[in-house]
């Protein structure tokens, strides 16, 4: 998937989160998970093929997806919402994982078996999250500050402190409002 200025994509797995959070544009109002077709496309698109899903299932993914935004919010120093955190627990809670150690002794996570719809699906989300919690990579995948965008980019920033998906966007329109109010309260009485 494009990022906005030209960012490079999250690495990894971490890309199939990154890509299912940023299925919605909330900015332009388009979601690419309303019907079981889009839910199905965006799964076999990513490797999970084979599954078949239901309405309930693009239900629940978008809650899952739109709870896992809030998550990545969190790493811009946002609280994640109670609500949002309790419908993680509640959906992973659903998406089993197993720990697999390869024959060089590297442990990862992986979704259990006999899995499916979405619970196929989040699970290997989960996985990924799991495994970039891992690597460390976890915290950088992160929600743009601004309200109206929220679009999840991967901070590669040096010091990962990035806020928006874009300095030359978002980053411009928040620092431009500063400075507007800034202008409207005028110079101060000395």
């Amino acid at each position: 998937m494009r990022q906005p200025g030209d960012r490079a994509p999250a690495p990894g797995p971490l890309a199939l989160v990154q890509d299912l959070l940023n299925t919605v544009d909330i900015e332009a109002g388009r979601d690419r998970l309303r019907t079981i077709a889009e839910l199905t496309a965006f799964a076999a698109a990513h490797g999970a093929t084979g599954l078949s899903f239901t309405d309930s299932d693009v239900t629940e993914t978008r809650r899952f997806r739109e709870a896992l935004r809030d998550a990545c919010r969190g790493h811009t120093g946002n609280e994640v919402p109670s609500a949002s955190a309790a419908a993680l627990r509640y959906t992973l809670a659903t998406s089993p994982l197993l720990l697999t150690i390869d024959a060089t002794g590297a442990a990862r996570a992986v979704p259990a078996t006999g899995l499916g719809g979405s619970a196929a699906l989040i699970a290997e989300v989960a996985a990924a999250i799991l495994n970039a919690a891992t690597a460390g990579t976890w915290p950088r995948l992160k929600a743009c500050a601004a309200h109206r965008c929220q679009w999840v980019y991967y901070d590669h920033s040096p010091a990962g402190r990035g806020r928006w998906c874009t300095m030359s966007v978002c980053g411009s329109r928040a620092k431009m409002r500063v400075y507007r109010a800034a202008r409207s309260v005028g110079p101060s009485a000395g």
